[in-house]
């Protein structure tokens, strides 16, 4: 668009300037040679008056010669005298017998001989041997002198006011596309998911129209989304009440087993339940952004007495600096917490496991859990709902759904040492503040984010 304008602008400048420079050129050249006429015409005139008694007289050669010679100089018109007989004096150029014959009739005039240039002929009235002229010749280069200079000052004007033009459309041109640009950026916002974003209607009427439009679309979907999430936790209030009497008749069934399975499904309800009342209630207008590594180490730190009660040797290596991903921090800790409680449910005593935090080049942040126990049975990862040790299998579901809503990608794998589960998050956006800060570690990790500990030492 900015380049489109410098173009148009350019082109129309130009053909303004042709239309206005072209005859002003060809004027300034008319105006040359008529001065240089004029000036030759004066000269010419004041020669025929000086030579005019001088002619009347006997020695009128001798008195022709001297005046003629004082006329004529270095880049002067040659000026002549032609006597009655055709004698002439001073320099011989263009001599033309049908003007000279015309002049002497007593008429004043100009000629444009066909060799260029412009011969200026005036009569000497009161000569003593007839009709004597003064001829003036002007060469092309005498009639036209100064008119390079005109034109070369008529092109810089015009170049300057193409240059002038062209800055000025580059004005308005960044005016335009700045506000197109800003314009746009916000509608990459709002189709991101930040109903936050609002244009500033600024620009042409027609830009500030489509902006003012574009924030009344995004506070309509605001209150629509806001509408829906009150549905959606009040659907989930509602289902509160029959969770409870379904908990209250799994009580009351003779076989433990089948009831403690119908419980365990309840509750695994309602935590689903309680997981859309809390994102329902969520404002909208959060920003969803944790620091990575700080959740990590604070996780880590709240599982050690635990780990420490089972003896096991646990690791945290995160970056000394914050890494900010696109998730809310209670998700995180929930997502964390899960991958944590299911090594410590299903895996021996005594197994080790260790958390690790990097940016990969691609600036994305993987979270990776790995333990020394068996790993993952089968030759496929855990699927959703299921675990390799018979349990629900939530934790590893929490994980993935937080990985997945976040853009992100959630992987399984059994090595050789025992499990991996890595969840990976893309960079968080740059608008918004950070729900958590990234601090300095918790007591008693390194600066480099290394928390080794050792197993405590067997009791009897």
């Amino acid at each position: 668009m900015r380049r489109s304008l410098l173009l148009l602008t350019a082109a129309t400048t130009a053909l303004v300037l042709a239309a206005l420079l072209v005859p002003l050129t060809l004027l300034t050249r008319t105006h040359a040679a008529d001065r240089a006429t004029a000036e030759a015409t004066a000269r010419a005139q004041w020669v025929a008056h000086a030579l005019g008694p001088a002619l009347a007289t006997a020695d009128e050669r001798a008195s022709a010669e001297q005046t003629v010679e004082s006329v004529n100089g270095t880049n002067l018109p040659a000026t002549s005298l032609i006597l009655a007989d055709d004698t002439v004096i001073g320099p011989r150029v263009h001599q033309e017998t049908d003007p000279v014959r015309l002049a002497r009739t007593g008429r004043a005039f100009t000629y444009e001989p066909e060799s260029g240039g412009r011969l200026v002929l005036v009569p000497v009235q009161g000569a003593k041997n007839g009709t004597a002229v003064v001829q003036v010749t002007l060469s092309e280069r005498q009639l036209y002198a100064g008119t390079l200079a005109s034109w070369l000052v008529l092109a810089g004007i015009g170049v300057g006011l193409v240059l002038l033009g062209l800055l000025l459309a580059d004005r308005l041109g960044a005016r335009l596309v700045g506000a197109t640009r800003r314009l746009a950026r916000t509608a990459d916002r709002l189709a991101a998911g930040d109903l936050t974003a609002r244009a500033t209607p600024e620009g042409p009427p027609e830009l500030r129209l489509v902006a003012g439009e574009l924030n009344r679309l995004a506070a309509r979907i605001d209150t629509l989304l806001a509408a829906e999430r009150e549905n959606a936790a009040d659907l989930a209030h509602r289902l509160r009440t029959p969770m409870a009497a379904l908990r209250l008749d799994a009580e009351t069934l003779r076989d433990p087993d089948e009831a403690h399975r119908i419980a365990a499904d309840v509750l695994a309800l309602e935590h689903s339940v309680d997981d859309v009342i809390r994102k329902a209630r969520r404002p909208l207008r959060e920003a969803p952004r944790a620091d990575l590594a700080a959740v990590a180490r604070e996780r880590a730190a709240f599982w050690a007495p635990l780990a420490e009660d089972q003896n096991r040797a646990t690791s945290t290596t995160t970056p000394a600096h914050a890494v900010q991903v696109p998730v809310p921090e209670d998700e995180l800790v929930a997502a964390l917490d899960a991958l944590i409680g299911n090594v410590l449910d299903h895996t021996p005593q005594g197994t080790a496991f260790a958390l690790t935090v990097v940016v990969t080049p691609a600036h994305e942040a993987e979270l990776t859990v790995t333990d020394e126990g068996p790993g993952f049975p089968g030759a496929t990862a855990p699927g959703r709902g299921t675990s390799g040790a018979g349990s629900t299998g939530l934790g590893l579901d929490i994980a993935r759904r937080t990985a997945e809503e976040a853009g992100g990608r959630f992987e399984t794998a059994s090595t050789s040492e025992g499990a991996r589960v890595t969840l990976t998050f893309p960079p968080a956006p740059r608008e918004g503040t950070p729900s958590r800060e990234g601090g300095a570690p918790p007591p008693g990790e390194t600066p480099t984010g290394e928390t080794p500990s050792a197993p405590p030492a067997p009791t009897g």
